[in-house]
């Protein structure tokens, strides 16, 4: 089995057609089709059901697809390494985020350490990322939530206070902090079920026996910040994401008592390599400054 054959696969299985695998591998399609093919014979299986102009993966394809991504990721660590004799000036990494704010640190950091490698960053949820990370779509993944697995290695990079923004007029806005339960039978507005910033927050109120009322759920902090500077409720952010607002004022929670943090993932099994421990070494740096 070659691989040129399961780079065929790969493409075909990311792209979703022919044509379009074609063309990112720089092959005529009949040549993609007949390594395609090939590799179908040889273990005597189907990769992709075709329907028409529509291809689907088969079973087989599906459990093949985690193996060749992981395949090729190995393939281009040895070629970065030989190639560049391990002094990293070429390569790629793809870095996935559940927020813009300390990914967006880690990477410009980088970049000013390492300027020849080329870094690219996707946005998503926290199950988005870790299945990303999983089937070698990106290299690491910066999440809110501590994930103890075994397959998965983890720096702690920053921990931030969950705190509370209310619109100017609200008896809040004058107190630079009010005690957790000031907000019991308050017009909360919370961010949809699985933020980490809610299972924080609603962690400790539960804890302390505090019940605010839930005026709305709301699916982004940009809506969670309309909605509060309208005086419909009162917002909770991490203390990294608020974004001054002059109709808004930030209040603290005495005590800090719910915080947000923020760990930096790759798989263990490719820990050590060379790419992905240069950017655990920058982020290591910046961890005092960031927390």
């Amino acid at each position: 089995m070659s691989a040129a054959k399961l780079r065929a696969f790969l493409a075909v299985a990311q792209h979703g057609s022919f044509s379009a695998a074609a063309r990112t591998l720089g092959l005529t399609q009949p040549t993609l089709t007949t390594q395609v093919q090939a590799l179908e014979q040889q273990h005597r299986v189907m990769l992709f059901h075709r329907r028409g102009h529509r291809i689907e993966l088969s079973s087989v394809g599906q459990q093949l697809l985690p193996i060749a991504r992981q395949l090729a990721a190995l393939e281009t660590e040895a070629y970065n390494l030989l190639h560049d004799c391990g002094e990293l000036n070429r390569g790629e990494l793809k870095v996935g985020a559940v927020s813009p704010i300390h990914v967006i640190e880690m990477v410009d950091a980088y970049r000013r350490s390492h300027p020849r490698i080329e870094v690219a960053i996707q946005l998503g949820n926290s199950a988005e990322i870790l299945a990303a990370l999983e089937n070698y779509d990106i290299d690491l993944g910066v999440l809110a939530r501590f994930h103890d697995a075994p397959h998965l290695t983890s720096l702690d990079y920053a921990r931030h206070p969950v705190i509370l923004f209310v619109h100017v007029d609200h008896p809040f806005a004058g107190r630079d902090a009010v005690p957790l339960a000031a907000l019991h039978d308050q017009p909360l507005l919370q961010r949809e079920a699985g933020s980490t910033t809610r299972l924080a927050l609603e962690k400790v109120l539960r804890e302390a026996g505090i019940t605010p009322r839930i005026a709305m759920e709301i699916g982004s902090r940009e809506a969670l910040r309309e909605a509060a500077a309208r005086g419909i409720g009162i917002g909770a952010v991490s203390e990294a994401e608020y974004i001054p607002d002059e109709r808004l004022r930030p209040v603290r929670l005495v005590g800090d008592p719910a915080c947000t943090e923020t760990h930096l993932y790759c798989l263990t099994e490719r820990r050590q390599s060379l790419l992905l421990r240069s950017f655990f070494d920058v982020a290591s740096g910046l961890c005092g400054a960031a927390g």
